[in-house]
C-alpha cells in the first residue's frame, strides 16, 4: 500500500522519495554517492568530516570535501564537540557548496566518542543545545541532525534531544534505533523512533537494519517516520534504493538486477573509484566494495566467495580488477572461483 503523505522536505529541498543513503565513513565517497543516487536514493549524505579546519589539508579530508559535479542537494556531515568550531565548519562548508549541513551525534566509534563527539554528545544535553543553536545560526542552509536513541540502555534520551533539535531550528532528524553502547550489535529497536516522531513535527528518518523493501515498509508503518535511511544495507547492494522506492509506491517487489546489469554496475563502480582516488588508492578501496558485492551474490556459496575475494585482493592494477569483473560473469557460478583465478594468472591465461 502506497504512502499518501507528502514527501519529506529539508528546508527548501523536496525529496523525490522516502529512501536516503546514510553517511558512512570510508563508504559514502563521491563515487558511491553518485551510484546510489543513480539507482534511486532520494538523498545522499557524504562521509563525516571533522569540524577542525586545520585537519582539512589531509588527502582524506580533501577527498571527503570533494562534491564537484554532484547534483543537489549536496549534504555534508560534520563532527566535533565544540560549538564554535562546528559553527565555523558549517559556515565554511556552506561557502564551498554544501546545501545541507548534517551534524553527527550518532557515530559510536571510540576515536570519535573519546573526543566528546559523535554519540558521546548525547550524554550532555546542554552542550547538544549549544551546538545545535550555534550551527543553525551560522548558516543560511538547512541543518539536520543524526542521533542514536541514547548513550546506553539506561539513558535513552532520544525524545528529549529531538525536542532540543526542533527548538533549535533543525530541519530534519535521522535516528539510528540503537544506543551507543550497542554499536552495531543486536537488533535495532523502533519504539524510540516512534516516540520521537510523535513528539516533534520536523521530518524524522528511521535508520538501523533497513535491509529490504519489506523491512522499510514495516519500519515506516511502525514508527510513522517520513523516510528510511539505509546504511550497511546498501553496501554491495546499491539497487536497494530503487527496490525500496518501488515497493513503497506500488506494494510489489521490483525484479532483482540481472547479471548483465550487475556486471555493468560493478565495472562502473570500480572505474569511478580508480578515477577518483587514483589507481594506487583506488585499487585498495575497491577491495572492500567487491567483498560486499560478493557477499550479496546469491549465485555463490561461502567457499566460492572466499576464493574470489582472495583472488581479487591479490590484484594490484585497475585493469586487472576490471578484467576480474568481466571474468566473474563469464562463467557458471559453480566453476567461477577456479576459472576466474586461472584467468587472472600473471601470464594472462584465460579459462576457456
Amino acid at each position: 500500500m502506497s504512502d499518501s503523505r507528502s514527501l519529506p522536505r529539508i528546508g527548501a529541498h523536496a525529496l523525490p522519495n522516502r529512501v536516503i543513503l546514510a553517511p558512512m565513513a570510508g563508504v559514502t565517497d563521491r563515487p558511491f554517492r553518485a551510484l546510489c543516487r543513480r539507482l534511486g536514493a532520494g538523498l545522499v549524505v557524504g562521509e563525516m568530516v571533522t569540524s577542525d579546519p586545520a585537519l582539512w589539508n589531509t588527502r582524506k579530508s580533501r577527498l571527503r570535501l570533494d562534491h564537484r559535479g554532484e547534483p543537489g542537494p549536496r549534504a555534508v556531515q560534520i563532527a566535533g564537540g565544540d560549538a564554535e568550531m562546528l559553527a565555523e565548519a558549517a559556515r565554511l562548508n556552506a561557502e564551498m557548496g554544501a546545501e545541507i549541513i548534517d551534524i553527527n551525534m550518532g557515530c559510536p566509534a571510540k576515536k570519535v566518542c573519546n573526543k566528546a563527539a559523535g554519540s558521546a554528545l548525547l550524554r550532555d544535553e546542554a552542550l547538544v543545545a549549544e551546538i545545535l543553536g550555534a550551527v543553525v545560526a551560522a548558516v543560511d542552509v538547512p541543518v539536520t541532525l543524526k542521533i542514536r536513541t541514547g548513550w546506553c540502555a539506561d539513558s535513552n534520551n532520544g525524545v528529549r534531544v529531538a525536542r532540543l533539535a526542533e527548538d533549535a531550528g533543525i530541519q530534519a532528524l535521522a535516528v539510528h534505533g540503537r544506543h551507543r553502547q550497542q554499536r552495531y550489535g543486536g537488533e535495532a529497536e523502533y519504539d524510540t523512533i516512534a516516540a520521537i516522531k510523535a513528539a516533534v513535527s520536523l521530518p524524522v528518518f528511521a535508520n538501523g537494519d533497513i535491509d529490504s523493501p519489506e523491512k522499510a515498509r514495516h519500519v515506516l508503518d511502525y514508527t510513522g517516520a517520513d523516510a528510511v535511511m539505509v546504511g550497511r544495507g546498501a553496501q554491495g547492494n546499491p539497487w536497494i534504493f530503487r527496490e525500496i522506492d518501488h515497493y513503497l509506491r506500488h506494494g510489489q517487489r521490483l525484479a532483482s538486477p540481472d547479471d548483465t546489469e550487475r556486471s555493468a554496475v560493478l565495472h562502473g563502480h570500480l572505474v569511478a573509484l580508480h578515477d577518483f582516488y587514483g589507481e594506487h588508492m583506488g585499487v585498495r578501496i575497491a577491495r572492500k566494495h567487491l567483498g560486499w558485492y560478493l557477499a550479496g551474490d546469491a549465485r555463490l556459496d561461502d567457499a566460492g566467495r572466499r576464493a574470489l575475494r582472495a583472488t581479487f585482493n591479490g590484484l594490484d592494477s585497475a585493469a586487472d580488477q576490471c578484467r576480474f569483473i568481466d571474468e566473474l560473469f563469464r562463467h557458471d557460478p559453480a566453476t567461477a572461483p577456479h576459472r576466474v583465478a586461472r584467468a587472472m594468472m600473471p601470464d594472462g591465461t584465460c579459462a576457456a
